[in-house]
């Protein structure tokens, strides 16, 4: 049935889903798919965005054979139902392979490719990653994650096998053979560490895709994927996820969505697939609904030429539905629709962050194109509130919750603890329970205060979020608790700075941090990036927010003009760099006022225990040395100092 009202998602969940049962694992979803769709389409990839005509396809049956192909391979490798094979890799055909494959032998580990390799490192080695699937070395500036990250895989000592992913299959006949020979001629190391090196596609081709060697019958409630949530706002933590979260999510995405991603229908993917809304919004969800899903280069939306053929790749392929973030959106109100028939667009989904209201508005009046606003979290395997294609959209809302899930808002002390639920409109912490909550983080000690007890014995998942839900049922952010600037005890939302920072016509983006402060804990500060050609200046934009700012404590105390601004390799913006810049520039201005001291180094950065933390080297006198210490012992975050003392 069509959602469109609360009522419509209680009626949902009031059909009994025993007449349609579930598949119990991805894998059986995909294995339904093969047999209900067959031949048709179910995933097509183009190398570059400027010959975005140049399309590799692959249908139900060829998907499903090679997701079986690799499950035998890992399987035949040694991987067992609580073992992890681990991926590093670009947006490719084989990275859905890899994923589904690694469910369905034993446990799938997303990490992010342009993370630092000691991280990554370090995220192997607590994942228990037994192998690694990553992309082979190329000719060209960028492509050297394989060379990065070789001195650090010796220190995950779980490692056994790592397949190397080689570019070739999908390039040319004359570039194909140019890399083939280069391989031929590069020294490849037979093992690294305790782990030996395979080529993927070579190991790959002695598996057969008619039949699962292991015979593995999957239960629901099995481990089917470890995700890493967090990288936003500090060091990645590893969420555990089951084949039932992955598959009930799916589901009740998709009945709200209904037709608009089903048989027939084009899905765009451009978010990078370590990412969960890339893998289920347009992975999953559209392969359990027949679906067609294009996945546009690489890099996805960051590849050359993809966000300038846009729309031409649209009408090409007669895109139905794509997903993305804030800043993509704002980025494609920057290119023209020219001649390109984009009428097979039918909406738009954006989720990761608030949507600032003056993209929002434009982006529709510009293009026509409906945007569904919505919200989830790793924690909750994707999706958990969206707003209703065919209902009432309310910009700025992130919509209803989706069926199957319970989601409300609650009152909580000051340790967390429930209090009671929140009154209609009354602005607190919101809370999700059902299916597609995930098992927790693999760390225990992560999962302390993370559960809420509402006294009616269900899991209650603290979202983090701080927000409101109207008497109709659509949710509201107010806030994003450690987003929060919080100066003198006043909690400011950051919105209520970008918000009309995003409404000067100059203006591409915006984002609000703190700044640490000794008498305040922190003041505010904005970062812009100006729209290309606009001219204005720090001093007009800052009286501009003191114009259109109304909260008196919201007004920033500076305005920074930045290009480009710092993304998340999902597009979101990177407030933690920004406020690492900040910290920077503060103990820089600090010390400045020092006439005998000589700075030799200053590194700030985010530390996984103690938070921000500014490593300080110089030498000073003695009674300069302490009076420096106490001077920025004053501050929020953690200072290393390591002094010379003497003459300066």
């Amino acid at each position: 049935m069509t959602i469109r009202s609360l009522d419509d998602v209680r009626a949902t969940e009031a059909r009994s889903l025993v007449d349609q049962p579930l598949p119990a694992s991805t894998y059986e979803l995909l294995r339904n798919s093969a047999k209900a769709y067959g031949g048709k389409p179910a995933l097509s990839f183009f190398l570059e965005g400027k010959q975005y005509e140049r399309a590799r396809s692959y249908s139900y049956r060829d998907l499903f054979e090679q997701v079986t192909r690799c499950a035998n391979l890992f399987g035949r490798l040694g991987v067992g139902s609580s073992d992890v094979v681990a991926y590093l890799l670009p947006n490719l055909p084989e990275t859905h392979f890899v994923l589904w494959g690694g469910e369905t032998a034993g446990i799938a580990f997303a990490v992010n490719p342009l993370l630092e390799p000691p991280q990554v490192a370090e995220l192997l080695d607590a994942a228990q990653a037994r192998v690694l699937v990553t992309i082979a070395p190329l000719p060209v500036p960028g492509a050297d994650l394989w060379d990065k990250l070789l001195p650090f895989l010796p220190r995950v000592g779980s490692l056994r096998h790592i397949l190397r992913v080689d570019l070739a299959e999908h390039l040319d006949f004359k570039r194909k053979l140019a890399l083939k020979a280069l391989r031929l001629r590069e020294k490849l190391p037979r093992s690294v560490g305790a782990a030996l090196v395979h080529d993927f596609h070579t190991e790959l081709a002695r598996e057969s895709g008619n039949r699962l060697n292991s015979c593995r019958q999957i239960r629901g409630d099995e481990i089917a994927s470890y995700f890493c949530t967090g990288g936003t706002t500090g060091s990645p933590k590893i969420a555990t996820r089951t084949h039932r979260n992955e598959i009930a999510d799916a589901w009740a995405a998709g009945s709200v969505v209904d037709d608009g991603v089903g048989l027939g229908k084009v899905v765009y993917c451009g978010l990078p697939l370590f990412h969960v809304n890339a893998t289920l919004v347009t992975g999953l969800l559209p392969f359990m609904k027949g679906a067609h899903v294009v996945l546009g280069s690489p890099q996805g939306y960051r590849g050359e030429g993809v966000i300038e053929n846009f729309w031409k790749i649209v009408q090409h392929y007669r895109v139905n539905f794509f997903s993305g973030v804030p800043t993509l959106y704002a980025g494609l109100l920057q290119v023209p629709l020219g001649k390109a028939d984009v009428s097979s667009l039918e909406f738009g989904l954006c989720g990761a962050a608030p949507m600032p209201l003056e993209v929002f508005r434009r982006f529709e009046q510009t293009t026509g194109i409906r945007i569904l606003e919505g919200y989830g979290l790793t924690e909750g395997t994707c999706v958990s509130s969206v707003n209703p294609p065919e209902g009432e959209r309310r910009i700025g809302s992130i919509g209803l919750r989706i069926p199957h899930q319970d989601m409300k808002v609650l009152m909580l002390d000051e340790e967390g603890r429930y209090v009671r639920d929140a009154e209609v409109d009354e602005p607190g912490a919101i809370a999700i329970s059902g299916p597609n909550v995930f098992a927790g983080y693999l760390d225990p000690a992560q999962n302390e205060k993370l559960w809420i007890d509402c006294g009616d014995e269900r899991r209650w998942l603290n979202t983090g979020d701080l927000g409101r839900q109207d008497a109709d049922g659509y949710f509201w952010l107010t806030g994003r608790k450690k987003e929060l600037i919080i100066r003198g005890g006043h909690n400011i939302d950051p919105a209520s700075i970008e918000e009309p920072l995003h409404r000067h016509p100059q203006v591409a983006l915006a984002a609000a941090v703190g700044r640490p402060d000794a008498h305040a804990g922190e003041l505010p500060v904005a970062y812009v990036q100006l729209k290309p050609g606009a001219s204005i200046d720090e001093p007009s934009l800052l009286a501009y927010a003191e114009r259109e700012i109304g909260e008196r404590a919201a007004r920033p105390k500076a305005i920074h003009i930045i290009d480009p601004m710092p993304l998340t390799p999902v597009g979101k913006i990177h407030k933690p760099a920004l406020k690492l810049r900040e910290v920077e520039n503060l103990v820089r201005e600090e010390l400045a006022g020092i006439a005998d001291l000589q700075l030799e180094g200053l590194q700030v950065r985010q530390d996984s225990r103690r938070g921000i933390v500014a490593e300080v080297r110089a030498r000073a006198p003695a009674a300069t040395a302490e009076a420096l210490r106490a001077n920025l012992g004053r501050y929020a975050f953690a200072v290393d100092l390591n002094m010379e003392t003497g003459a300066a």
